[in-house]
């Protein structure tokens, strides 16, 4: 844990007067000083590791848990939902659940209760992905039966929980199905197969199962409707992962089925469905394929987009009327990147490129640094000191970005907070007898409240919760309310990379790094992070120590 530089002082009042300190306001704060945090394990119900639906794991084809598949985690109410490793063995090996082959069930941690969701009747799995604001949570659960176009796969299906008790929300005629969010008006969206053969299937793909898929089309379920199918844009399949209150879903779908030289597999662009309007093609860049990452409540959207020729992938947003291109200076050249999420005010976050070679990393890396993009200007977050790169992958209403900073040679991530023009790598803003290093920062409420990943020493990842302590959340038992300074080695905006020279071990090479890290690596290669669901043909990781049986929540990965 790096050293940390503390600005301790005392308010004139009753309080100095028992020595309690108490926390600075967002008004007399410096733009260099962070709260500290107090950090809540949320535990496993047994096993080694616990998760939520912003794990940054991926697919072959990077889509599902993928680089940038968000939720909202956790809400108003203070739950946060997630999934956790038990002690039982996966009795679905190799087609396993999670990276380390342990049966996971899905759980609600609520006022530092952790309940256990349970799965639906003979399932031994289940995940959950999202909670609204009035407690419904979404995700997906085994359902004890077998998938009969893939020997010993089991069979998965999109759920709601809602008041402690499980429902199925069924299939559209096929044999699998989840759930990937719900908003405040009880409508569900997902993903489902139905029973038409599909050489391109978005689910079969996944598994390397192609010659045996059927289609895989985005849904949307409400209690009085049930499941419904909402198309595509003229190919086979669609991907929908998000939905807002107003019922607006975006997501990804083929537009044709021939396939393309670059990828092997239909072209895919970004979507935007509405009830009475069906599905908007939000065009592309000229490339091939796409990611979607981020949907507000004014219909924007945000993701990554390849150009023409596949050469580059650019962020994009989609304003409402038309798809912007956000590389602009400082990034540029031969600049890749992707957009991440977006607020309601029309921030966004991601990371670009900058035209600077990676140090240690393999050609032709380029340095990567988060972003935030508002009112048409682009600006560059810099990273922390140390570490070359740094990747924003979430940020709220008050303007506080989450996400990491990392090696170029993937031998270190860090998890990062961005406040009031600063950056802070968060192991500096913990208990330094808290047993963890944090390697990702996935969500932040509007409170500040993160949602976060944490390695401890035997290399088991764990979920975790960050508690600011700040003046609103006053008398927080364990809590440090001085400050912290930024570390005055951080690279600012524009400014050459620091050479990687951490000692810090690597988190990632325990019994779950093994399966992890390849993943993020291939997240993180500047040549094509995140693209919907394809990969190249040539894809540089597909013999890599990730074995193709393994999954993750029911998804591989």
């Amino acid at each position: 844990m790096k050293s940390r530089k503390q600005n301790c002082f005392t308010a004139i009042t009753l309080l100095a007067a028992l020595a309690i300190p108490v926390p600075l306001t967002a008004q007399n704060r410096q733009s260099n000083q962070h709260h500290h945090y107090k950090l809540i394990d949320i535990g496993t119900f047994g096993g080694p590791s616990s998760y939520f639906n912003n794990l940054n794991l991926t697919d072959r084809f990077g889509f599902l848990t993928a680089f940038y598949s968000f939720a909202h985690v956790r809400n108003q109410r203070a739950g946060l939902v997630g999934f956790a490793d038990t002690s039982a063995p996966d009795p679905y090996a190799p087609f396993c659940y999670v990276p380390e082959c342990y049966a996971s069930h899905a759980f609600q941690y609520q006022h530092g209760v952790k309940t256990d969701l349970g799965t639906l009747p003979g399932g031994a799995s289940s995940a959950a992905f999202w909670i609204n604001s009035n407690g419904l949570i979404v995700g997906n659960s085994q359902n004890g039966d077998m998938d009969p176009l893939v020997p010993g796969l089991p069979q998965l299906r999109a759920v709601m929980w809602n008041g402690g008790g499980i429902t199925d929300l069924g299939t559209l005629g096929g044999n699998q199905s989840y759930a990937a969010a719900v908003n405040d008006r009880g409508q569900v969206t997902g993903l489902a197969v139905n029973d038409i053969p599909d050489p391109f299937s978005f689910h079969y793909l996944y598994l390397y199962f192609s010659a045996n898929g059927t289609q895989a089309r985005g849904f949307v379920w409400d209690k009085q409707g049930g499941m419904r199918d909402l198309g595509t844009l003229g190919g086979p399949d669609s991907f929908p992962n998000l939905i807002n209150n107003r019922g607006q879903i975006a997501g990804f779908s083929y537009t044709n089925s021939t396939p393309n030289s670059y990828t092997g597999y239909p072209t895919v662009h970004p979507f935007l469905w509405e009830e009475g309007k069906g599905m908007k093609d939000l065009g592309g860049l000229g490339g091939d394929t796409a990611s979607v990452n981020g949907l507000n409540e004014r219909g924007e959207v945000v993701g990554g987009n390849l150009l023409s020729q596949n050469s580059q992938v650019h962020p994009f947003l989609w304003d409402g009327r038309k798809l912007i291109d956000l590389i602009a200076p400082p990034f540029g050249g031969a600049a890749n990147g992707e957009a991440g999420w977006i607020n309601e005010a029309g921030d966004v976050v991601g990371l670009a490129g900058l035209p600077i070679a990676c140090p240690g990393g393999p050609p032709p890396a380029e340095v990567q640094h988060a972003f935030l993009w508002s009112k048409g200007k682009m600006r560059d977050l810099g990273t922390v000191a140390g570490i070359p790169n740094s990747q924003a992958s979430f940020i709220n209403s008050r303007r506080q970005i989450v996400g990491l900073a990392f090696a170029c040679d993937f031998s270190v991530f860090d998890a990062i907070l961005w406040e009031d023009g600063s950056m802070v790598d968060l192991n500096q803003l913990i208990p330094a007898n808290s047993g963890f290093q944090l390697y990702s920062a996935s969500f932040i409420d509007d409170r500040g409240v993160i949602a976060a990943f944490g390695s401890l020493p035997n290399f088991d990842t764990h979920a975790v919760l960050l508690i600011p302590c700040d003046e609103n959340h006053p008398g927080i038992d364990g809590c440090d309310y001085s400050e912290v300074e930024e570390s005055a080695g951080a690279t600012r905006a524009g400014s050459q990379p620091v050479v990687q020279n951490r000692t810090i071990g690597n988190p990632w090479v325990g019994a779950a790094g093994s399966a992890i890290l390849p993943s993020l690596r291939r997240r993180l290669v500047p040549l094509y992070p995140n693209l919907g669901v394809q990969q190249p043909q040539n894809d540089p990781y597909k013999d890599s120590q990730l074995s193709q049986a393994a999954f993750c929540c029911g998804r591989s990965f």
